[in-house]
């Protein structure tokens, strides 16, 4: 097995020779370039679905939480661990209220019309469309919209769709920390949806800790990048790059704790109505 920052070779696809020295996947890479070096730094990547990972330094981490253990990333002969726990469905569930309902025509749409209306009026969307991935992994659970009344219009299910997102990843939080037994100070943010303003400030509130947006929604390429440099001496250390750190907004919570836990609350009872909807559905 190879280092995540070492020299590995050299390519001359590029006209010249070039050495090839950051190797890392996806979500590690984006750990990485999140800059998240020690134990108990967060990251979350909003796209179609959410990707989230803790750093669990030197520790190869034991799940009982319905979380992964994978490699962070490998060098100077240490490994770093990190918890990995993965939403299928986000981003995606915007895509469906515009390609599929037609409520919205664009994704940007979405913030507006979630800042139309103070709140969803009791309106909880769950985006199980196929099944829930971490913590819960219920391969049958399906799509469900509760809280519905008269009153009840397209900017309360936009909302409630973006809350959803906010609602799926706090699950995921809490559960590395309860594995861990370390809580995040703050969450760091990238891909798509996190463009979304309304998103990232519920986020914050949700989870009572500060959301920080990163400068370049590209933080895997940016993370392969850096292991890359560290390899090659062109940064010295981690140190190095703090001063590459580049942060687009920080949003601060501004919820109230009994508001937000029972917002929570409201979701959990809305996810039970979604879970092993399909076996219960087939038994009928």
């Amino acid at each position: 097995m190879k280092p995540s920052s070492e020299v590995l070779g050299e390519s001359d696809f590029f006209g010249g020779r070039v050495p090839i020295a950051g190797v890392a996947g996806d979500q590690q890479a984006s750990l990485f370039g999140h800059q998240c070096f020690r134990p108990g730094t967060v990251k979350n990547t909003y796209g179609t679905g959410c990707f989230l990972l803790m750093n669990m330094g030197a520790e190869i981490p034991r799940s009982e939480s319905g979380l992964l253990a994978t490699i962070g990333w490998g060098r100077n002969r240490q490994t770093v661990y990190a918890l990995e726990g993965s939403v299928f469905i986000a981003g995606a569930a915007i895509q469906w209220l515009r390609d599929e309902m037609k409520l919205i025509k664009h994704a940007a749409e979405s913030e507006l019309m979630a800042r139309a209306v103070p709140d969803t009026q009791g309106v909880y969307f769950v985006p199980a469309f196929v099944g829930l991935g971490a913590p819960h992994w219920d391969a049958y659970a399906r799509g469900t919209i509760v809280g519905l009344t008269q009153g009840a219009n397209r900017n309360h299910l936009v909302r409630a769709a973006l809350e959803s997102i906010a609602y799926q990843t706090r699950e995921v939080v809490d559960a590395m920390a309860r594995d861990s037994g370390l809580r995040p100070e703050v969450l760091r943010v990238d891909g798509g949806a996190a463009r979304n303003n309304f998103l990232c400030q519920f986020q914050a509130d949700i989870l009572g800790i500060p959301v920080e947006r990163a400068g370049t929604t590209e933080s895997t390429a940016l993370g392969a990048a850096y292991l890359a440099g560290l390899a090659t001496g062109f940064w010295k250390d981690e140190h190095a790059l703090s001063e590459h750190l580049k942060i687009d907004r920080r949003f601060e919570p501004a919820l109230e704790v009994s508001r937000r836990e029972e917002l929570f609350a409201g979701w959990r009872r809305a996810l039970e109505r979604a879970k092993g909807w399909a076996v219960e559905n087939r038994k009928q």
